[in-house]
């Protein structure tokens, strides 16, 4: 993936997911190491909010629509909540006008845990909110596949105009 190929093949998307695990990891042994000093109502309501406020909507208008649409404010909150900016921003606020603590671990496991075992990051509009394969994304995916198959002892590509994903 770069700046004008915006996608992941299955070994970079699980190579990104073993990075995100390796957070996960260290907040969960954080949260071991200190589970005594955790408040844990408050670990558990900063874990929720994230989906209270991020995905049951979306979840909510995805199931109760017909033909799956959602507004848009549901992409949107969703993406607010799960990024790691309002994460931080949660945490800093938290910090300076309630306290530090180790609760805020709450947020990097909730994020961590959805990108590394679950797979999921942000949510673009053109998807549903519910994750499904788009057909033009399969038959991308299936172009990329045979190009790349066919490309194999090739020369690397030295040209920047030359660095397009599929060959039409």
């Amino acid at each position: 993936m770069d700046a004008r190929n915006r996608f992941e093949t299955k070994t970079t998307f699980a190579l990104s997911r073993l990075e995100w695990l390796g957070f996960l990891t260290v907040s969960l042994v954080l949260a071991v190491q200190h589970h005594d000093e955790i408040r844990w109502g408050v670990f558990v309501l900063l874990f929720a909010v994230i989906d209270v406020v991020g995905y049951l909507p979306g979840a909510i208008a995805y199931r109760r629509s017909p033909d799956g649409r959602v507004p848009r404010g549901c992409y949107v909150a969703y993406n607010t909540m799960h990024s790691l900016v309002t994460a931080g921003l949660i945490a800093g606020a938290w910090a300076l006008f309630v306290r530090p603590e180790w609760a805020l671990l709450a947020l990097p496991v909730h994020l961590m845990g959805d990108r590394a075992l679950f797979g999921n990051s942000l949510k673009p509009f053109g998807v549903a909110f519910e994750p499904e394969t788009v057909p033009a994304f399969r038959a991308f995916e299936q172009r990329y596949r045979s190009a790349a198959d066919s490309e194999e002892g090739a020369a690397p590509r030295t040209s920047v105009e030359d660095t397009d994903a599929v060959r039409a």
